[in-house]
């Protein structure tokens, strides 16, 4: 079986979509939850689902021994699941094409620091876009620059708003990620 372990900064809803996911096939299961904030609802779902999580600091993030202690869980894949912090370069040698992210917008549209959530939605809309949707893509580096996987449209409608155009982008990342996470555990 293969072993994930996912970052996340916030509610965890992508996390919470891809537990769920591995619950059916068993092809996964997810070793460890990493959160940068210590009041995450993504500690919530971990505590709920019996996972052991951790939260880090920026200093933990680019100790030696913390990439051991990831290290020692022997991942497949690192899933970064609304992860804000920049992954250092430290732990992206050490896990070379095992760390994807997903962002919440067409890459290489809206990307880089700072474009997360609803900055993301309100500059597609302020931008006049027609369509927006889902990059999953490897992390290297430089923000939202590695490798694109996947990339889901969705279109921009109408009298949309930073919420409503979310919860259209939401979709499409609760079904593309973890299948996407599967795929990529079934070629690796």
């Amino acid at each position: 079986m293969h072993s994930l372990i996912i970052f996340a900064s916030g509610k965890g809803s992508n996390a919470q979509a891809i537990i769920d996911y591995f619950k059916t096939n068993n092809a996964a299961s997810v070793a460890l939850i990493v959160s940068n904030k210590p009041d995450a609802g993504v500690l919530d779902i971990a505590e709920a689902e019996g996972i052991p999580s951790q939260v880090i600091d920026k200093q933990e993030l680019i100790s030696t021994k913390f990439i051991a202690r990831l290290q020692s869980h022997n991942p497949t894949l690192i899933v970064l699941a609304g992860f804000l912090w920049k992954i250092p370069e430290a732990i992206v040698r050490a896990f070379p094409e095992r760390i994807i992210n997903i962002h919440p917008a067409l890459l290489p549209k809206y990307g880089g620091n700072g474009m997360y959530g609803h900055k993301v939605h309100e500059a597609v809309l302020q931008a006049g876009e027609k369509e927006s949707g889902i990059t999953i893509h490897y992390v290297d580096e430089v923000y939202d620059s590695g490798s694109k996987i996947l990339q889901a449209h969705c279109p921009v409608n109408p009298g949309d708003s930073a919420d409503t155009l979310a919860m259209r982008v939401h979709r499409l990342e609760h079904f593309f990620y973890p299948r996407t996470v599967e795929y990529l555990l079934e070629n690796i």
